[in-house]
């Protein structure tokens, strides 16, 4: 779970867009480059700098993933079961999740090089995946796969595979654990949790 969301946050955190009409394979590979340039720079991030990474990634991710998308995709058959009240707290504990588990595993961030495959879809496409190969010295290649949705607000991404292995696949399994057990409300308390240890973590770097 670890190595799987630290190879995530070196290809998720570069996803800014600077025109709503950028293809989604332009967009990847462009911001991606120019993202990674930022970090390998800022002496604040190398440093240890946490809050300056959760600054770069609210405003360079955020805008382009659909987290209310993604958290239903998580939730499953149990999010028809939430509330209107519960959705949306949901989605703002997942997103607080996933932004700073992306901040703890960039502390760990070193120099990548990476492959953007051609897109293999037609102009017409609103749904796509763009792949990306993450070169590691010594090391086999690590395939991401971003799934791509064309929104009135340009590219959204809703799910992550790395390594073949779903972002939101990987989160279902444990929500629907949680939820059989504790509930929904159970499952709001426990993002909760991790997110107040993950926060008290980072403040002690």
């Amino acid at each position: 779970m670890k190595r799987f969301l630290s190879m995530l946050c070196l290809t998720l955190l570069p996803l800014a867009a600077s025109a709503q009409d950028t293809a989604p394979d332009v967009l990847v590979k462009s911001v991606t480059l120019e993202v990674v340039e930022l970090i390998a720079k800022d002496k604040e991030i190398k440093a240890g700098g946490r809050a300056k990474l959760i600054e770069v990634i609210e405003a360079k991710v955020l805008p382009h993933f659909n987290f209310n998308a993604m958290t239903a995709l998580a939730m499953g058959q149990n999010w028809n079961k939430s509330s209107p009240e519960q959705k949306k707290r949901l989605t703002e504990e997942f997103k607080t999740l996933l932004v700073r588990t992306y901040a703890s595993a960039l502390a760990a961030y070193s120099e990548q090089k990476f492959d953007f495959r051609p897109l293999r879809a037609k102009p017409t496409d609103t749904d796509v995946t763009v792949n990306v190969r993450v070169l590691q010295p010594g090391a086999q290649a690590v395939t991401i796969d971003y799934s791509m949705e064309k929104t009135a607000s340009g590219w959204k991404v809703y799910d992550v595979m790395v390594g073949g292995v779903s972002l939101v696949a990987n989160y279902r399994t444990e929500f629907a654990n949680t939820v059989r057990n504790s509930g929904i409300d159970g499952l709001i308390k426990d993002l909760q949790t991790k997110n107040r240890s993950l926060a008290k973590q980072q403040e002690k770097k």
